[in-house]
């Protein structure tokens, strides 16, 4: 059985348990199954749920609910089994979304296929094929974090930023790939295109993604590429998905 983690407050809007300091994925894991056994719980003092790359966040208030008694229920939960090796929730949708490499589109494919000490070919190939978890979604809304990549794609930032991405823009640093959902500067390397749209303020659903979700970015080519632009008016961008049991 691994350590109990930290819980820790967060203001009095609710408490923090962090099972890593740092991204790793049995601690990613961990958050995403725990928060999805605290929701089984419904216990009526949670708000909501949340995760980030590491922890779980329990919305609560505690101005009315003493932190002691749900530090107590949350410890008790904790102690029924190693977070870091627990199963990731049923339930998750896995999503194939249909990606140009390089070219225009995405000029930036050769430079992060050097830094990864692949050829460009190489770097389509095994970003194309790889599946990959959304770890967490921040920064803007709806914006996935998604990895972990072989270790040779633990490439760094770059030194100065992009004036801007498209909305759509698949891009890679650190083993993590981000699809942008606005246009944006960034650090990161925009290795490939997609029509896909994870934020979609008009839906019933305005974020597609959940933290848990699966996702692999085959190849396609430019024509393929215009087409679904041109033909997907609802932002799914040609991504097919199931449910993964």
């Amino acid at each position: 059985m691994a350590d109990i983690p930290p819980i820790r407050p967060v203001g009095l809007s609710g408490l923090l348990v962090q099972f890593a300091t740092s991204m790793s994925e049995p601690a990613n894991r961990a958050a995403i199954a725990f928060r999805a056994a605290v929701e089984a719980q419904h216990w009526p003092e949670v708000r909501e749920t949340s995760t980030s790359l590491v922890s779980t966040f329990i919305s609560v208030d505690l101005v009315t609910t003493p932190p002691e008694a749900m530090t107590e229920r949350l410890n008790h939960l904790l102690a029924t089994q190693d977070w870091l090796n627990a199963p990731l929730p049923t339930g998750r949708t896995l999503w194939e979304i249909p990606t140009l490499y390089g070219t225009d589109h995405a000029p930036q494919l050769n430079e992060a296929a050097e830094a990864a000490g692949v050829s460009p070919e190489t770097a389509i190939a095994e970003l194309s094929s790889a599946r990959v978890r959304v770890l967490t979604i921040g920064f803007a809304p709806g914006q996935p974090y998604t990895g972990e990549l072989p270790p040779h794609w633990d490439i760094p930032r770059q030194q100065n930023l992009t004036k801007s991405v498209p909305s759509g823009a698949l891009v890679v640093a650190i083993r993590q790939l981000i699809i942008f959902t606005n246009a944006s500067p960034t650090g990161w390397r925009h290795v490939g295109q997609t029509a896909f749209r994870n934020f979609r303020p008009q839906s019933a659903t305005p974020i597609a993604l959940s933290p848990g979700d699966e996702l692999c970015f085959p190849s396609i080519t430019e024509a393929e590429y215009t087409r679904i632009l041109t033909s997907d008016k609802g932002g799914n961008g040609g991504a097919e998905r199931r449910v993964l049991t």
